[in-house]
């Protein structure tokens, strides 16, 4: 892969996030306190107490209240809230316009909240000095305090009646708080990560290298045929869509013997050639709680209101219960991310390298129609996924991203496939991304179609996004608690990368196709796939 532009060092530097230390309230007097012993009617201590209950000494800084289900996000208000300009440009660079109104809204709830938190630190205080009137009226009678000069005035029940007041008033302003808190943390998870200096602005993609060099511009269609994976897996036999049509919809099909060979050839050469550099293999499953899913970048619909992935429905019992909804997997990359939400990990077991071979689900297959038609753009595929999680330091972070190209560069490279690696524009990066990079191989069906070229991996470096949001931390040495770095890569997508293979080993004359050698040892040392009686 090409090193990055100088710009591209310092790409996250400006992403470290620092937490926000929480705002300390005075500390309430507890009646054990008091300078001077003395014996408290029952009665009395019960009313006082029961009127006056206890709240926490510090109140917490602005984060939503936690279902009891699910990690507890904690986006970075602060940096938010100090950058708003920084994130609304983001939000436009990366078509979330919705979004880019978010940072000024969140200050805007800020200044609310901070408000809330005055009126509720002088209510607090008025409650205490309250308590201490009602538990023994001498320990006020110093107080040059006005609200104390006014109690010292007021009868047992009138002081009865303004803690009654008191509390009342205390009540609405919490509730205002934690209203203006889900608020502010709703706006600040819907915000994308911040975009690395190296993403290209715009639409368009930068071009890093070329693998089994660029493909000459095709000959003349009487020198060869071409003919897409669809043409030909209908003449060997091996693809049925039709069949898979009529099981389950549009957008799902059948393998047959050596393409469902193939499926298994791939994804056993990929996790083996991932293991062999230190990645540890997990079966994952294929079913996710919803919101897992969405701490991961990938929502059941998107800004626009289009499907991404499948949510499976619940019954009327199980909503009743709170029962959390759960989704399909759309990618190994949510169960990977979701192994360790809610988990500290250790300093020293980082880098944690996974690797996963799993069935995915998108629910969009069929959004740009015929021109993704057989298996490039499917409902249910089987992948093979790269996922790490780093120590939150840029040039970690690079070399993981590094190290997943180069993997993939590898294995697509010793199957004969002609490829362009890119670098993809912020308009082309999902939510959780700070930067990708795409892998394109070249389609001979496709030539009308972005010159041929189609995307078969990709691999992201995410920053904190993910672990913020899953509550996935690290422990430094200094006992420190952080939050660490994910990076995630595709190292096979099988059915883009078996048409691929179908396409450009293509033999018209002998209506076969050539066997990339690497994956024979998993087809009966066999090197061509070709017409027989079925």
């Amino acid at each position: 892969m090409r090193t990055p532009a100088v710009g591209a060092r310092r790409s996250l530097n400006w992403l470290r996030c620092v937490n926000q230390a929480p705002l300390i309230c005075p500390t309430i007097l507890p009646l054990s306190h008091l300078t001077t012993p003395r014996t408290i009617p029952r009665a009395l201590f019960h009313n006082a107490r029961t009127l006056l209950q206890d709240v926490s000494e510090h109140q917490q800084p602005p984060t939503a209240r936690q279902t009891t289900t699910g990690p507890k996000a904690a986006p970075d208000l602060k940096h938010i809230r100090q950058n708003p300009e920084l994130y609304a440009q983001n939000c436009r660079d990366r078509n979330y316009h919705a979004a880019a109104a978010y940072p000024a809204q969140i200050n805007d709830l800020f200044s609310q909240w901070h408000a809330k938190q005055q009126e509720g630190r002088s209510l607090r205080e008025r409650r205490n000095l309250l308590r201490r009137q009602l538990a023994d009226p001498g320990t006020t009678r110093d107080d040059a305090d006005q609200d104390a000069a006014g109690f010292r005035s007021l009868s047992r029940e009138q002081l009865l009646d303004e803690a009654r007041k008191v509390k009342t008033d205390l009540s609405a302003i919490e509730e205002a708080e934690s209203t203006l808190a889900a608020e502010m943390q709703r706006l600040a998870l819907a915000i994308p990560n911040l975009t690395s200096d190296a993403t290209p602005r715009g639409n368009e993609p930068t071009v890093l290298s070329y693998i089994n060099d660029h493909p000459e511009p095709g000959p003349a269609p009487s020198d060869r045929v071409w003919r897409s994976h669809v043409h030909i897996g209908a003449e060997l036999g091996i693809l049925d869509f039709a069949g898979a049509a009529a099981t389950s919809g549009w957008g799902w099909y059948h393998l047959i013997d050596e393409a469902a060979q193939l499926e298994q050839a791939l994804v056993n050469y990929a996790l083996t050639a991932a293991t062999r550099a230190g990645w540890r293999q997990v079966s994952p499953p294929s079913m996710v709680y919803s919101h897992i899913a969405g701490a991961c970048g990938f929502q059941p619909r998107d800004a626009h209101g289009e499907t991404q992935i499948y949510a499976i429905a619940q019954s009327a019992e199980d909503a009743a219960r709170g029962k959390p909804e759960l989704s399909l997997a759309g990618t190994a990359e949510i169960p990977l991310a979701g192994m360790k939400a809610d988990t500290v990990l250790d300093e020293r077991e980082l880098p944690a390298k996974r690797v996963a071979a799993s069935r995915c689900y998108r629910a969009e297959a069929g959004a740009r129609g015929s021109e993704t038609k057989g298996l490039y753009r499917v409902h249910e595929f089987t992948k093979v996924e790269l996922f790490a999680w780093a120590a939150p330091d840029e040039g970690v972070a690079q070399e993981l991203l590094d190290e997943m190209v180069d993997l993939q560069t590898e294995l697509l490279g010793s199957l004969g496939l002609h490829c362009r690696v890119l670098e993809m524009p912020t308009a082309d990066l999902g939510a959780s991304a700070t930067r990708k990079c795409d892998i394109e191989a070249f389609f001979p069906s496709r030539r009308d179609r972005n010159d041929g070229w189609g995307e078969v991996t990709s691999a992201s470096i995410c920053t904190d996004y993910q672990t913020r949001r899953l509550a996935t931390r690290v422990k430094l040495a200094s006992g420190k608690l952080v939050y660490p770095f994910t990076v995630n890569g595709t190292a096979m997508a099988v059915p883009r990368v078996l048409a691929a293979i179908l396409e450009n080993g293509w033999n018209e004359a002998e209506k076969t196709v050539t066997i990339p050698e690497v994956l024979r040892p998993w087809m009966e040392e066999r090197e061509k796939i070709g017409p027989r009686h079925r």
